[in-house]
């Protein structure tokens, strides 16, 4: 096996964290000696132990007295560098020095600045060999929400929305009207326990009264975002109820009650999308997806403040409607689901 099949392990691995490890990044790690994988681990949840340190703990749990000597022989791949300073975990450089692995193998530099090739120049200065950029393109698409948050200083933001056949968003009378099916639904669910937070709209809140948690798929329900600039949603709609932390931004006042959190914003017309995603930075979060509406979604695209969209076409007519947001990006996926496609476009130039 080559280092390419270690380190899509690795991948598969780091994925096991998705919506646990925020505003952390996704890292596997598995150890090989011999040809043989002898332990492998990842970060299950933020705070907890690294990859590293749970690949290593399995090889010595498994091997008891043996490990030592395995470990002397062996390669770790890790998807991402280890680090190299003390964070909530001590670091996983040292860790691998300690059990003086032979070899290294690594997908990504860590952008963050407390790393940043200091895991790898700390590697090679102990004599460990070090192979990086194995694999560097999956494992860098793989901490895509990370990787934006250190770069840019803000969330990796995902548009979403669902379209009918003939282009429509939702209903011009504010009513609510369905366009996508069941499963497309559940899928969207899933995406929730995947992100930080989703956003939604003052419009939005009053026509379909969503509840943004994710009910139909098991997992963390997101932070829910409610841009209501006067305080105009009723306090009985669902949103409100005490499923999962719910951040009101609003240009009336800062305060908490229980799990809502009112954030003051001034002049919420200009550079709204700006301002929600360095709020969002401020408050460590990762990843958002914009639920909407179409005015919230519309000015996110003309920011040109977004890293995916994804966007369900129904088969149903409407002949009249909001229109959908006009989008324009590379497609990188495209799924059927029932009646309904799922196609998901990159932002290039964000």
């Amino acid at each position: 096996m080559t280092d390419e099949l270690y380190m899509q392990r690795c991948l598969e691995l780091a994925n096991m964290g998705m919506g646990n490890v925020s505003p952390n990044p996704l890292v596997g790690c598995v150890i090989v000696c011999d040809g043989k994988i002898i332990g492998e681990g990842y970060h299950v949840k933020f705070g907890e132990a690294h990859a590293e340190v749970n690949a290593i703990k399995a090889v010595i749990e498994k091997y008891g007295e043996q490990a030592a000597a395995l470990l002397k022989k062996a390669t770790a791949y890790v998807s991402l560098e280890p680090c190299a300073h003390f964070g909530k975990t001590p670091p996983c450089a040292d860790l691998l020095i300690k059990h003086e692995i032979k070899r290294v193998v690594i997908g990504n530099r860590d952008p963050f600045e407390g790393v940043n090739g200091k895991g790898i120049q700390k590697l090679k200065n102990a004599g460990v060999e070090v192979v990086s950029g194995v694999l560097e393109d999956e494992c860098s698409q793989l901490n895509r929400r990370f990787f934006t948050r250190i770069r840019k200083q803000r969330p990796y933001i995902i548009l979403k929305w669902a379209s009918t056949a003939d282009g429509y968003f939702a209903p011009k009378d504010a009513s609510q009207r369905w366009i996508s099916g069941a499963m497309a639904k559940k899928l969207v669910h899933k995406w929730r326990t995947e992100e930080d937070a989703v956003v939604i709209g003052k419009l939005t809140a009053l026509a379909d009264n969503p509840e943004l948690n994710a009910r139909e798929w098991e997992g963390k329900n997101p932070v829910r975002i409610l841009i209501d600039r006067h305080l105009q949603v009723p306090q009985n709609n669902k949103i409100y109820n005490t499923e999962a932390k719910t951040v009101i931004f609003n240009e009336q006042k800062t305060e908490v009650q229980h799990n809502i959190h009112y954030i003051q914003m001034e002049d919420m017309q200009y550079y709204l999308p700006q301002k929600i995603a360095f709020q969002l930075y401020l408050m460590d979060i990762q990843s958002v997806i914009i639920e909407g509406g179409a005015n919230m979604l519309n000015q996110f695209i003309h920011a040109n403040l977004w890293d995916e969209a994804r966007v369900f076409s129904s088969n149903k007519i409407w002949k009249e409607g909001i229109p959908s947001p006009p989008i324009n990006g590379l497609i990188v996926d495209q799924l059927n689901l029932e009646n309904d496609t799922l196609t998901v476009y990159q932002n290039n130039h964000s």
